[in-house]
């Protein structure tokens, strides 16, 4: 039974769900959408707040910037890609406290949020923090 259960926390320390992350953002907690994509896919479409740095292009320069007292939630598309995954190693090989969003942007709009960008998901709950 302990193996079951470090199984699971192991999994929620290190996923978490559109609905979580909504409700992080909008309580105003220290987590932020990190958008692996390449810049056409953000520019296009993204979780509202979200920052994008391909993880193609993740380095230590790349990275520097970043606050490494927040929760960064890697994503891309969705199930049928894994940039949010390799989004999520590379930033944890650089030290960071990260988290995968199961099923990415299309499963943020699939649970009824809202997105941003030219073809932006407007009819969806919107992330409004009052902090």
């Amino acid at each position: 039974m302990n193996a079951q259960i470090k199984h699971y926390e192991d999994k929620l320390a290190y996923e978490m769900d559109p609905s979580d992350l909504f409700d992080a953002l909008n309580k105003g907690e220290k987590v932020i959408a990190l958008d692996t994509r390449k810049p056409f896919g953000y520019e296009a479409e993204h979780i509202p707040t979200a920052i994008n740095i391909p993880h193609r292009e993740m380095n230590e320069t790349t990275t520097q910037h970043l606050d490494r007292d927040v929760i960064y939630v890697t994503y891309c598309d969705g199930i049928g890609c894994n940039a949010s995954t390799k989004g999520a190693l590379n930033m944890a090989r650089l030290g960071f406290n990260v988290r995968e969003l199961m099923g990415g942007i299309e499963w943020w709009k699939f649970d009824g949020y809202a997105t941003e960008g030219t073809k932006a998901h407007t009819t969806g709950q919107k992330v409004e923090c009052a902090c």
